[in-house]
């Protein structure tokens, strides 16, 4: 009895692992138009992540391009975001990339970069 007591005390006494907090969500949205998407990692002229920068993008696409859509989206805690759902055409496509006064513009065409991954620094 004693033992068991003993294995008790020192078994709670154990440290516990901390739990894991899972990976902030990552921002998406969709043109629904094609299989083609950039992703976005924002940074500062440190090399933190920036919280709540705004990718923004016109999509244009159907015939001769008169049709458009504009999207936005913010990116997360890690400075991420990911505009998916482009079509693969041969346009190529400017994002705006903003955070307070600060903004900078990407540029991806599509008919040679279908799936993109974009480092920006907000400087």
């Amino acid at each position: 009895m004693l033992l068991l007591t003993f294995a008790l005390v020192v078994l709670s006494a154990a440290p516990q692992a901390a739990p894991q907090q899972p990976a902030p969500e990552l921002a998406v949205i969709s043109a629904r138009q094609g299989e083609c998407f950039g992703d976005f990692v924002v940074t500062d002229a440190a090399g933190a992540p920036v919280y709540a920068a705004v990718v923004h993008v016109r999509v244009r696409y159907g015939f001769l391009g008169i049709k458009r859509i504009d999207l936005e989206v913010g990116t997360n805690s890690e400075g991420r975001a990911r505009v998916e759902g482009l079509p693969a055409n041969d346009r190529t496509l400017v994002y705006d990339i903003t955070k307070d006064t600060l903004k900078t513009t990407v540029e991806q065409n599509l008919e040679t970069t279908c799936r993109a991954e974009h480092k920006v620094v907000l400087k």
